[in-house]
């Protein structure tokens, strides 16, 4: 998961950055970061927090001076919750400073870091990003793309980088375009690069086109972007940036994250109709999937269960303790709606079950007679190893219990899935996508 965003020729590029990361605080909120450049020098600010909380005054952005800036909000998928593990992570080497900001997990991270510390190496993180740092670095070749170009040959995995040196910037994708990277324009002059494309609606920027899997795009004073595919392009972008990960009003890949959740909730309700009274979302989440599903059976759309955003997502949240509490906290359900009622809640997808049950719970308190649980995704069945925290299958409820023995589990009266075969058709058959968490098919190798 995480955000990524560059900024280039654009003056006050920081606070742009900042915009940017708060417009896409949902990819990330364990900490977050901004590095710029006024050409000279690298200035960098992170810690744990959200947006608004590390960033909180002026004097950030005054420390943080230059026309160029990269910045990431964190979601820990590799490494712990150290500030260490915090980026942009910056480093002085032969050719001078250079900045890195990451999306994605490399498959090969152990290997790579094995052999660096082997040669020498010593690492300050145990994130798989710091391994391309020591690659660049340790390169004899001439220029700082050339060396870039060397250590993406060394890894495997899914990822987006931003890298930044003291004059120029550098956005790559891997050749799957396995997780999101858009290219918008300033009316003014200057670029940005951005994991979503809501970020550029919030700072003004328009939206030019996607990064493409394999490309490089290079930004250089007084020169167009320059285009340099790097790899052959395998198109697989990751389902559950349209199921869940991306902001509803962003564009992936060329296609509106709205759309296709409001397709994947009306396949659910021809592939799974049932009697009920009313259709409720699990917010925010489930409200897309839940329209569609209402528009399709024709069973009433209620905003049955109220949310309180001052609290976090709890699929984003990474101890376990603290996520039975936040579901408790962040989710009230309305009685009026609800009781004496047959419902039928939708939720985008079932991880651990936590929240699930906890939701059941609530709505037969409530007063409903029935509970009828239906998720726009299939059974997540395998961890997936490109950028989401699901490390192992003990994690996953759906690879350890049978759909009647998770349905018991939660309460409900009934528990339905999205098959892949339905995900598939909503996304749109034109492509193929990442769908390691339901299939297994881990096809980075």
């Amino acid at each position: 998961m995480c955000a990524v965003v560059g900024v280039f020729n654009v003056k006050g590029a920081s606070k742009v950055a900042y915009y940017a990361l708060f417009a896409m605080q949902h990819r990330g909120q364990e900490a977050t970061g901004i590095s710029s450049s006024d050409g000279k020098n690298i200035y960098t600010k992170k810690r744990r927090g959200l947006v608004t909380e590390v960033f909180e005054d002026e004097d950030s952005f005054e420390y943080l001076k230059g026309s160029m800036a990269v910045g990431h909000n964190r979601y820990s998928t590799a490494g712990s919750s150290s500030i260490l593990d915090a980026q942009p992570i910056t480093a002085k080497y032969k050719l001078g400073e250079i900045s890195i900001v990451h999306n994605g997990n490399l498959i090969n991270k152990n290997e790579i870091r094995q052999k660096l510390i082997n040669e020498g190496a010593i690492f300050q993180s145990y994130m798989d990003t710091e391994n391309i740092i020591h690659l660049i670095a340790r390169s004899q070749k001439d220029t700082l793309q050339d060396r870039i170009i060397e250590a993406l040959d060394d890894i495997k995995g899914a990822y987006c980088f931003l890298i930044q040196s003291r004059t120029k910037m550098f956005a790559i994708r891997d050749k799957y375009g396995i997780r999101p990277l858009s290219l918008g324009k300033f009316d003014k002059g200057g670029y940005i690069v951005a994991s979503e494309t809501c970020a550029f609606e919030l700072v003004g920027a328009k939206f030019v086109r996607d990064i493409k899997p394999g490309e490089m795009v290079v930004f250089e004073k007084n020169q167009e972007p320059k285009s340099i595919l790097l790899y052959e392009p395998k198109p697989r972008p990751c389902a559950f940036e349209y199921i869940y990960f991306a902001r509803p009003d962003s564009i992936i890949d060329g296609k509106n994250v709205y759309k296709k959740r409001i397709e994947m909730g009306k396949k659910l309700a021809r592939e799974n109709p049932v009697d009920a009274d009313i259709v409720i979302p699990v917010p925010d989440s489930g409200v897309a999937a839940a329209l569609g599903y209402s528009q399709e059976s024709g069973i009433p759309f209620e905003m049955g269960i109220v949310r309180n955003h001052y609290i976090g997502r709890t699929f984003i949240e990474p101890i376990q303790e603290m996520r039975d509490l936040k579901v408790r906290l962040k989710l009230s359900p309305i009685k009026y709606i609800i009781n004496g009622k047959r419902v039928v809640i939708i939720d985008d997808s079932l991880v651990r079950g936590t929240t699930s049950k906890q939701i059941v719970k609530m709505l037969k308190e409530a007063g409903a007679k029935e509970v009828h649980f239906k998720l726009a995704s299939p059974p997540i069945k395998h961890p997936c190893h490109y950028g989401i925290d699901t490390p192992s299958c003990k994690e996953l409820i759906s690879a350890n219990m049978s759909q009647e023995e998770i349905r018991e589990l939660i309460g409900a009266d009934s528990l339905s899935f999205l098959s892949i075969e339905g995900l598939v058709e909503s996304l749109g058959k034109d492509q193929q996508y990442s769908l390691v968490s339901f299939d297994g098919n881990y096809f980075i190798r």
